[in-house]
């Protein structure tokens, strides 16, 4: 009788390419490849400094780029990229997820956002939106008269599917 090939068990939490769908590791992929500045397949400091200064935060103590290195486990891959990801997503809401990726464009916390610095941002990076989705966008959700968008308003329409008062 031929040997049992031993089958790998992957239980929910081993394979943390079983915690997302196609789509979303292809997103997060992106994003990784963005902010891996030097392309070495890894995102250390410098990686970090230079994705800030992309976004246009140019003063970023060495201590805050420190902590955020310290939460991985060792150097960051895409793979550790991904599980730290999932780790920080597992058991959050889709609002408070998307919220925390607005707060990525607004250091302060003002719950709003330049609307010119948002579009700028969305026809620049990544997936780029076209001005066609961007008047989608504004239109949907005007920026108020000082050109701020509020994306908390925004974040819980998205995931509630109403304004709330």
């Amino acid at each position: 009788q031929a040997p049992k090939k031993a089958k790998k068990k992957i239980d929910g939490g081993s394979n943390v390419f079983s915690m997302f769908e196609q789509t979303q590791i292809q997103e997060f992929k992106e994003a990784f490849t963005i902010m891996d500045q030097n392309r070495d397949g890894f995102i250390d400091k410098a990686d970090l400094r230079d994705t800030f200064a992309a976004l246009g935060r140019l003063n970023v103590k060495n201590e805050e780029l420190e902590d955020m290195v310290k939460e991985a486990p060792g150097p960051i891959n895409f793979t550790v990229f991904l599980t730290m990801f999932g780790e920080k997503l597992k058991g959050t809401d889709p609002e408070e997820t998307i919220l925390n990726a607005f707060k990525i464009f607004d250091p302060e916390g003002k719950g709003r956002i330049k609307a010119d610095y948002i579009k700028e941002m969305l026809m620049t990076q990544a997936d780029r939106f076209t001005q066609e989705e961007i008047n989608q966008m504004f239109a949907a959700f005007p920026p108020d008269v000082s050109g701020n968008l509020d994306y908390k308003n925004l974040c819980y329409v998205i995931t509630h599917g109403e304004e709330k008062d």
